[in-house]
């Protein structure tokens, strides 16, 4: 049964003029009788929906070509006009989909932007940008919403963005916690909108290498990222939040182990994360001035390990780190956590120049393929950099290939895969050794 609109200029409550057309092509007028009316009337109101829906899509396009992204905070509907405007106006570099829902049933979307946004390609790594985790620290969600302007509207003109999507794929999710965003309060330091709709802070929610939380109750935001991860071979990621203006990294949390020293949780790659770190805070118009929030502490050259500012049991930037193989920085990028629409031009100055300096980074270290006898890609083989012990060591992924982020200097990787007979015929240990300029 097809539904045909007629005489639409005399369409109001109570009409005969709108007609249910069945297969057979047999017409049958609606009467007005209350129970009809009723249809009809739902009816016209989708209708409208659907109108005003096209219509501001229409509308935000045209603004949006002229003017480009305002400055100010956009509601859930209103990210989401937007982020379907920007895949229709550049369908060939973006591709959007949803991880998932909030606990209200708010789309998480993340947009894709590369030469292949649609499906990942050899050689070509995988980084991603994730926002306003934290509802009311609101900042990051409004910079990836200006950050996604900028890198389509200058891509092929500006040679930096056009390299830096041409040679890697760059996820953006702006907003991690919609409910907690549409709950918040325009309130510099207090909580009101932090947590989920459930009351749970997003950030303590994680599998937690260092504690036996395992088990512990998921949330439907952090189930949509931990699954999300396992679709993607993330290498590098970093998470924006607010309340203090320094680059963290892991490890947030320790039970007292070998990775304790000085007041701080040690990773296997700590000399990375601090080259990361200082790459986005000296990118930064401030955040290397050390304390830059003057009730804070003092954060020298603007960065700080994460336990040694305060332990964090169940976040998500050691989950990336232990379990996806994926290093990831927290960002903490304005003092006040939902600061002034005026203030908001003079972050994304401050931000723009490290935001696109810390992507670059991606192509830092070695990548490759492991492949077996016949050429074929060799999945879940262990690559190791010797002398980094990492708590789940890394692996190849389902295309056989490896990224490790490495600073410059003489390295001696080993691959190590289980022979299956008949199918892999590797060596059981290969061995390289690497050096790696500046």
């Amino acid at each position: 049964m097809r539904l045909e609109w007629r005489r639409l200029n005399s369409l109001r409550y109570g009409t005969r003029h709108l007609h249910f057309i069945n297969d057979t092509s047999r017409t049958t007028t609606l009467g007005e009788t209350p129970e009809n009316a009723q249809k009809v009337s739902t009816l016209f109101r989708c209708a409208q929906r659907m109108f005003v829906f096209t219509l501001c899509l229409f509308l935000w396009s045209w603004l949006s070509s002229i003017h480009g992204l305002e400055f100010r905070y956009h509601n859930s509907m209103e990210m989401e006009l937007y982020l379907k405007d920007i895949n229709r106006r550049f369908p060939d570099i973006t591709h959007l989909h949803s991880i998932g829902q909030s606990v209200e049933g708010r789309e998480l979307w993340v947009l894709i932007l590369g030469q292949h946004p649609r499906e990942h390609r050899t050689g070509i790594p995988e980084f991603k940008y994730v926002g306003n985790m934290h509802g009311n620290e609101v900042v990051g969600r409004v910079l990836l919403l200006q950050l996604i302007d900028y890198l389509t509207s200058h891509y092929q003109s500006d040679l930096l963005v056009t390299r830096l999507l041409n040679s890697s794929r760059v996820h953006i999710l702006p907003s991690m916690n919609p409910d907690g965003f549409e709950s918040s309060a325009r309130d510099c330091m207090y909580t009101v909108g932090r947590y989920n709709k459930n009351g749970v802070d997003l950030n303590r929610n994680f599998p937690d290498a260092f504690e036996s939380n395992t088990d512990r109750e998921r949330e439907t935001e952090v189930t949509a990222v931990m699954d999300w991860l396992k679709t993607e071979s993330f290498v590098l990621s970093a998470n924006l939040h607010g309340g203090a203006v320094v680059a963290s990294y892991p490890y947030d949390n320790s039970n007292g182990g070998s990775e304790l020293q000085r007041g701080q949780s040690i990773s296997p790659d700590d000399d990375v994360f601090i080259h990361l770190a200082k790459t986005y805070s000296y990118s930064h118009s401030e955040m290397h001035n050390r304390n830059n929030c003057q009730d804070l502490q003092d954060f020298t050259q603007g960065i700080t390990n994460g336990y040694y500012w305060y332990p964090l049991p169940g976040g998500m930037q050691d989950y990336n780190y232990v379990w996806a193989q994926c290093l990831e920085l927290t960002l903490e990028i304005s003092c006040c956590k939902y600061p002034p629409e005026a203030e908001l031009p003079g972050l994304w100055e401050a931000n723009k120049p490290a935001l696109l300096a810390y992507m670059q980074q991606v192509h830092l270290g070695v990548k490759g393929v492991v492949t077996d006898s016949y050429g074929k890609p060799a999945q879940n083989a262990v690559v190791q950099v010797v002398g980094r012990n990492n708590l789940c060591p890394f692996r190849t992924d389902r295309n056989g290939e490896y990224y490790r982020l490495l600073l410059p200097g003489n390295y001696t990787i080993t691959v190590r895969s289980l022979p299956l007979v008949g199918v892999i015929k590797l060596p059981k240990v290969l061995s390289h050794w690497f050096f790696l300029s500046s």
